[in-house]
């Protein structure tokens, strides 16, 4: 039997987050992994030929590097090692069936010379300030409770900000989608074009609630951070975080399947796993989905038949997929400045990529996917042998059991075999290629990632879904993990939920292991009157 201060079940990037910050604050803190490393959906892989380094699955970490956790990590990081690459020129991209390519600059301003109509330079520029003028409050919000008495605070400072209208226009844009946002604030195609897309690596269609609020923000985000890599491949910023892990004490235990949280009179005091026991003098950590806390790892009598009840009905999104192509070189794009974008969207904007959001969900392979074109050597030459290049290929709009194909060629009446991945995946590439021709000709290898291998590699993917659950708005928010526990802080005392399926959600951020982190560390009420006030002592 092992004890610690903290027990943290799960090494995604929340996982390590809290493991790290609640060790740098002193605290004891055993890490419990059920896969032989640590990392979660963060690895780097010669997925295809020695010599290409692939992010397996995660790469770019404008999340991570923009929020809190970095502000309280990164430095400490770096001094183990982490080292990004980033750009400041052009960064992003969308091409259409057409071949019309919108172009997103690091510099806002640049961004809209690109824009037809004058007016939609304005509001794109206008919707940043407003979004720049209210990070501060919204940014409390992303990174706090919002069941808590803060959240006023925050609320406070939207209202001081802009007034009630103010306010008001942030809520309705959280009750927005994203496609009925733009068609609203934009009379050209542009920033549909460039950020409809984005919706997807937010776990959303362009039709789904919320959009409205998240594309100004994702945005903001890209051009503020850009999309930096982790130099050498993701698979370093494990290496950086083992090595601060290893010198701040943490324990941490790979191979190592947690079957049971321990309650004792009402209060979590470890986990049981592997035929072993380790101990929380403080509290347990659980990076896990609703499914399996209150499925399965919490005893029965623990918490109140409502959230066993509601997590059974816990909705899981969209599966995705993820390929890998080791080239002998650089694409040749029909359109030059794709060659040194680090990502490039193959979309039509709002009426493809909804389109194809709507097919997945109907159990249908889309006719025309969404594709997430990645092209890290970009940024990071070493990542492949000199003079030749790999493609990073996500699809988010895939569905965890396939019914049929909206193309009418695939067969899928048995489901997801390496056959049916393998021959969607030539749909993406025949995708690709009409853009750049001479792909065929430079592909050397190619490797496949479907559905049942995220599930399998993940246990929090369920039937594939990377982000945790449906983020759709009755999931999200005041409602994420569930509408009778919308908090960190479960029923059980002494027990925290952390991870995608809480809030603020999927992402490589690492927030809401910061939030619960930030909130076990933080001095008690009574600890700081006692400082403030030395002439008097407080008991407590």
């Amino acid at each position: 039997m092992a004890e610690a201060d903290a027990v943290v079940v799960g090494s995604g990037v929340n996982g390590l987050v809290a493991a790290a910050e609640l060790a740098l604050a002193g605290w004891t803190v055993v890490l419990v992994e059920r896969e032989p490393d640590i990392g979660g959906f963060i690895a780097t892989e010669e997925r295809t030929l020695p010599g290409y380094l692939h992010d397996t699955y995660s790469s770019w970490h404008p999340l991570f590097v923009s929020g809190p956790a970095f502000a309280r990590l990164g430095e400490p990081l770096r001094r183990h090692g982490l080292e990004y690459r980033n750009t400041d020129e052009w960064v992003i991209a969308s091409v259409a069936d057409d071949g019309r390519v919108t172009l997103a600059h690091r510099d806002p301003e640049r961004t809209v010379e690109g824009f037809a109509h004058e007016a939609d330079r304005g509001a794109y520029l206008a919707a940043l300030g407003r979004l720049g003028a209210s990070m501060e409050a919204i940014g409390g919000l992303l990174a706090g409770e919002l069941r808590s008495p803060a959240v006023l605070r925050h609320a406070i400072a939207l209202l001081r900000g802009g007034g009630r209208q103010g306010a008001e226009r942030w809520l309705r844009s959280v009750a927005t989608s994203g496609r009925g946002y733009l068609r609203a604030e934009f009379r050209g195609h542009e920033v549909d074009h460039l950020f409809a897309p984005w919706l997807l690596h937010a776990g959303l269609s362009p039709d789904h609630a919320s959009g409205g609020f998240l594309v100004p923000l994702l945005a903001a985000t890209l051009h503020g951070a850009g999309v930096p890599v982790v130099a050498g491949g993701a698979g370093r910023f494990l290496v950086a975080f083992r090595s601060l892990l290893t010198t701040t004490g943490v324990r941490v235990e790979t191979g190592t399947r947690v079957d049971r949280v321990l309650v004792e009179r009402g209060r979590a005091v470890g986990v049981a796993a592997g035929g072993r026991v380790f101990r929380a003098r403080r509290a347990v950590l659980a990076s896990v989905t609703p499914t399996a806390l209150y499925g399965t790892l919490l005893p029965e009598g623990s918490v109140r038949p409502q959230l066993r009840g509601e997590a059974r009905r816990f909705r899981y999104g969209r599966a995705a997929m993820q390929i890998h192509v080791a080239l002998s070189g650089p694409l040749g794009w029909r359109d030059a400045r794709l060659n040194t974008l680090p990502l490039v969207h193959l979309t039509d904007g709002s009426d493809s990529t909804g389109i194809a959001c709507a097919e997945a969900e109907a159990g249908l392979l889309p006719r025309r996917p969404t594709v997430v074109v990645g092209q890290q050597y970009v940024l990071d030459p070493g990542r492949v042998p000199p003079g030749a290049a790999a493609l990073w290929l996500q699809l988010q709009e895939v569905p965890s059991t396939p019914r049929g194909d909206a193309a009418g060629e695939l067969d899928t009446t048995r489901g997801w075999t390496p056959e049916l991945a393998r021959g969607y995946a030539d749909r993406v590439l025949d995708r690709i290629a009409r853009h750049a021709p001479d792909l065929p000709g430079k592909v050397l290898a190619v490797d496949v990632i479907a559905p049942p291998d995220l599930a399998r590699r993940n246990p929090n993917a369920v039937d594939g879904d990377p982000y945790g659950g449906s983020l759709e708005l009755d999931q999200s928010f005041l409602w994420r993990p569930l509408p009778a526990t919308g908090r960190h802080a479960t029923d059980v005392d002494g027990l925290w939920h952390i991870g995608a399926s809480t809030h603020p959600g999927a992402g490589l951020g690492g927030v809401s292991g910061h939030i619960v982190a930030t909130a076990l560390t933080r001095e008690p009420r009574f600890a700081r009157l006692a400082r403030l006030s030395p002439g008097r002592r407080v008991r407590g």
